[in-house]
């Protein structure tokens, strides 16, 4: 397997106007042997959080529009095999999780997903409507838990609600600190509360209903365990909502999880497509991309987004 620094010396010693089709042919074999060792039909979403960290997150988070990158994946796939999606990305719309879960279930009877490296927040929302979800010892899945724009910072919806609930105690047992907590409460404003709540309830709902319906299917008692494991990925415990958590954790959540290095071949290859995508976003204005095993790239720019 080449490694990073292997694939960009490689790269480098090509003419600069053919270096992005070099990638694009390189990228297209990579899922091209993944598809036939592992007998799927084969999606690769990534996003270029770590190679553009200043680059406004609505470039690089998952959101609606992305559909139209999945749709342009899928099309022309043989609907008759199942599906390994690929999935590297920061997370972003619980949203937009929701429409890509059910596109694609709507798709395919059985989804696999891998995760080179990382699949946080959002991320961690599609892999949990999966059936089977492949890691590695590097690969990780993050906290679920939703994050409220508030003058443009985001907060974690649970400590919102713990602060109105702190602020309810220490003023029902002293009336006078009210004062204190008057700018506090007056800067979130009145729904905010209301509005974490949900945010809470919709997205631990989407999960359990997923796991339920899919990877807890067979299981005793899927609606109780899916609910369960919901509420630990979606839940108030973690400290961070990037906060690592590996396949071992995963395991511990009585969740499907199969190791990338028990097939050698297919980790080498998801490996070089990964270390690709990731020079590709350093090169050029790619900040999202879908590549797909029927040959289809759809590329989203700062400015501007193509189908090839």
């Amino acid at each position: 397997m080449p490694s990073w620094f292997d694939l960009q010396n490689d790269i480098r010693r090509i003419e600069p106007d053919q270096r992005g089709n070099y990638i694009a042919e390189k990228s297209r074999e990579s899922v091209d042997l993944i598809a036939d060792q592992y007998d799927r039909n084969v999606l690769y979403y990534a996003s270029g959080f770590l190679q553009k960290p200043h680059v406004p997150g609505l470039y690089t988070l998952i959101t609606m529009e992305d559909i139209n990158g999945f749709m342009a994946g899928v099309h022309g796939h043989d609907f008759k095999k199942n599906l390994l999606l690929i999935l590297h990305t920061p997370g972003g719309m619980a949203e937009a999780a929701q429409t890509v879960v059910e596109y694609l279930r709507s798709k395919f009877s059985t989804i696999d997903v891998l995760i080179p490296t990382y699949a946080m927040s959002a991320g961690t929302m599609i892999a949990l409507g999966c059936d089977r979800i492949v890691m590695g010892r590097q690969s990780q899945l993050g906290p679920t838990d939703p994050q409220l724009i508030v003058s443009d910072r985001p907060f974690s919806a649970h400590s919102i609600v713990e602060q109105f609930e702190e602020a309810k105690i220490q003023i029902s047992a002293n009336p006078i600190i009210a004062h204190a907590w008057a700018p506090v409460l007056r800067s979130f404003g009145p729904a905010l509360l209301q509005e974490a709540r949900k945010s809470i309830a919709y997205g631990e709902s989407l999960v359990q209903d997923w796991l339920t319906r899919y990877m807890f299917s067979e299981r005793d008692d899927p609606v109780a365990l899916a609910s369960a494991v919901a509420a630990h990925f979606g839940g108030n415990q973690h400290g961070s909502h990037g906060r690592r958590i590996d396949r071992d954790e995963v395991r511990q959540q009585q969740l499907e999880v199969i190791d990338l290095e028990d097939n050698q071949e297919l980790q080498e290859e998801v490996l070089t497509l990964y270390h690709l995508s990731t020079i590709a976003f350093e090169m050029g204005p790619a900040v999202k991309s879908v590549v797909s095993s029927n040959g289809r790239f759809w590329i989203k720019n700062m400015q501007m987004e193509a189908v090839v």
